[in-house]
């Protein structure tokens, strides 16, 4: 329960500095976990991106403010953090299906997006099956791209870096090279706070390297590890949001500040086998 007091805390957070330009390190850190992971959680949670969030709450408020027609355009525009008249006219658009100049005419259609409040829901029809590991550090070698702190400016960066590297050679060369645990060929997202964000295509291995890879040591955590199978990407993806939706909330775990890894098992994308593992730390 106090993962999802903390949540809402959050929330409450960027209710308070809605007009502000919101630090969402801040709001990770309110909630007790790293920038990526409070993302993440928050995306599979409510089904649209933080960003997307807030882009509504501050839309709906900006037509609650129009309405009474004593406020300019403009200064509403401003504070709600649209600096360009255009870029607001366009976001306004965007949600309510009307411009802002006539919200105050009688009979227009607003949309109202309120605050999303955290609950515990009884889930978990089907069963799932995973283990907890204490595992030592191990090192990865491979190629790595840098990523965005808005994770959904992520969807394009990282199947770009996949399907590039199938279609070079990358991935059979790495393949050669795996000699450690995990065995498999892995997604792993550094998205911790300490070091810039990136995600590697790797195995791990103890072998030497050229100057086309690079390594990585991934530190000591305890797993999570949730195996799953189907076609790829999308048995991944669903998988990833039951462990955030269903499992977390009631494990006696938390996000501890790691990289997520998926292990590629297989490789056909059709019926692929491959394990989801997630760094984690008893709630206190």
């Amino acid at each position: 329960m106090e993962w999802i007091e903390r949540l809402n805390k959050a929330i409450n957070y960027i209710e308070e500095h809605i007009t502000e330009e919101i630090d969402y390190e801040q709001v990770a850190k309110v909630a007790c976990c790293s920038t990526y992971h409070f993302q993440r959680m928050f995306a599979y949670m409510v089904n649209v991106p933080l960003s997307e969030y807030i882009r509504r709450r501050r839309i709906s408020l900006a037509a609650v403010d129009l309405q009474d027609g004593k406020k300019k355009i403009i200064d509403v525009a401003l504070k709600y953090g649209y600096t360009s008249p255009t870029a607001f006219n366009r976001a306004f658009q965007s949600i309510h299906g009307v411009a802002p100049s006539v919200v105050k005419d009688e009979g227009v259609s607003l949309r109202a997006f309120p605050p999303i409040s955290f609950k515990i829901t009884i889930k978990g029809v089907d069963e799932m099956n995973y283990r907890i590991e204490q595992k030592e550090s191990f090192r990865i070698v491979g190629v790595a791209e840098p990523l965005h702190k808005e994770i959904e400016k992520n969807f394009e960066i990282v199947p770009q870096m996949w399907e590039k590297a199938a279609m070079n050679g990358t991935i059979e060369k790495l393949v050669s090279m795996m000699d450690s645990s995990p065995m498999g060929v892995l997604g792993v997202s550094l998205c911790n706070d300490f070091e810039d964000w990136r995600h590697f295509i790797a195995v791990a291995s103890t072998k030497t390297i050229d100057n086309t890879l690079e390594e990585y040591i991934v530190p000591s955590f305890t797993w999570a590890i949730f195996p799953g199978e189907g076609k790829a990407p999308q048995a991944i993806q669903e998988l990833e949001k039951r462990i955030v939706t269903e499992w977390l909330p009631t494990s006696g775990y938390e996000y501890d500040n790691g990289p997520d890894i998926e292990v590629y098992i297989s490789p056909d994308p059709q019926n692929a086998k491959f394990e989801v593992w997630i760094p984690v730390k008893k709630v206190k």
